[in-house]
């Protein structure tokens, strides 16, 4: 059997999948490939692999592209390639497996193809709430891996999947985490407790496009926290110098970390080492409550989210309408943590369906190996 796992969109989507690759080529009697179209993404995917799954064996592909189109995309600083023209490009090579596991959904443009008897696995990236992530198109896949029952209930109730086409793996982020976090070193040195804002990339959601630079004054102006500005990655991909320039200001200060778009952005380097969360619609509000700890939700729209369950998360934390209100938001979520402890540990359960002493990628893999044997 062989079974492909392409990358198309930036990196974070890497840590996602990555662990089941690993953890269905080290099983055996499997050919697993892991395939990019960017030496950057497959240089990250090496480097993960050699970290936490040295000796397993994969296969590395680049996935073809003419080299005009990278020429063009290096000049622009594109940390991406045009996705459907890989997939176009790439289809004689990703036909001639038995499934193609993907982490996002641009990749249904193959359904346009004769794909002959090649499975699309869908596996998502993140255990949000927002409305995005239910779309009827994942109904489109064969085979569906989902973190939890919380997913699980929202995409049947949509019609998006059906009995004997979906799986409930877990969480094999977290396996990865799990491995690279030992002995990470506290973001800070100072004793003051960590913020990390990490505001969403779409503007019509995103706290950034209206009061981004108001949180950062604010952060920037007063000696109780320290802050990591770490927004997802697609906010300001590709983050170049010139990019950088607007944050220069914040940049020498000491309780500041400003993080545009780096591998640690990723990984849960910041959610993972953060004492306070600060954001929006962000799926990494899930991953925070790994481990219970205050959580503030910044709304400059005024959402009538309290009955809205796209807004669900924001139930477990202290909601802040202006940035005016942030410092009694910060002190009555730390205050009042207690009150929202076993909502978040509830949340989580229903969100990723883990045990912390069993990684999660085995099941994950079993789940699409199983699945596809039942196609032979």
């Amino acid at each position: 059997m062989k079974v492909v796992f392409p990358y198309l969109a930036q990196i974070h989507q890497i840590p996602h999948t990555l662990p089941i690759a690993m953890e269905m080529a080290r099983g055996g009697g499997v050919e697993v490939h892991l395939a990019a179209s960017t030496e950057g993404h497959l240089a990250y995917m090496r480097q993960l692999a050699a970290a936490a799954y040295p000796g397993v064996p994969v296969t590395f592909k680049r996935l073809y592209l003419p080299w005009a189109v990278h020429a063009v995309a290096d000049a622009g600083g594109w940390t991406i390639r045009p996705k459907k023209l890989t997939l176009l490009l790439n289809l004689s090579y990703l036909r001639s497996f038995n499934a193609i596991v993907v982490p996002e959904r641009t990749s249904l443009f193959l359904r346009r193809f004769d794909m002959g008897r090649t499975r699309l696995v869908w596996t998502g990236h993140g255990g949000g709430d927002r409305a995005s992530g239910y779309t009827d198109n994942v109904g489109q896949f064969d085979f569906v891996l989902l973190p939890g029952e919380k997913l699980a209930t929202r995409h049947k109730a949509a019609g998006n999947i059906r009995d004997g086409h979906y799986g409930i793996g877990g969480y094999a982020k977290f396996d990865l985490v799990g491995r690279l976090a030992a002995g990470r070193k506290p973001l800070f040195d100072n004793g003051r407790p960590t913020v990390v804002y990490n505001p969403h990339f779409w503007p019509s959601l995103s706290s950034w496009h209206l009061v981004g630079f108001e949180v950062l004054d604010f952060f920037a102006n007063q000696s109780d926290y320290n802050l990591v500005f770490a927004p997802h990655m697609r906010v300001f991909d590709p983050p170049t110098a010139k990019k950088y320039e607007p944050f220069r200001r914040y940049m020498d200060l000491p309780h500041m970390r400003i993080d545009l778009g780096s591998a640690a952005s990723t990984d849960m380097t910041y959610t993972g080492g953060a004492d306070i969360y600060l954001g929006d619609v962000s799926s990494q509000i899930a991953e925070f409550t790994l481990r219970p700890r205050p959580l503030v939700f910044l709304d400059p729209r005024r959402t009538a989210w309290r009955d809205d369950p796209n807004y669900r998360s924001w139930q477990l934390g202290i909601v802040a309408e202006t940035v005016a209100e942030l410092p009694e938001a910060l002190k009555r979520a730390r205050e009042t943590h207690r009150e929202f402890r076993q909502l978040q540990a509830d949340y989580f359960a229903e969100t990723f369906d883990v045990d912390p002493t069993v990684p999660s990628a085995p099941r994950g893999a079993k789940a699409i190996l199983d699945y596809l044997r039942t196609q032979a």
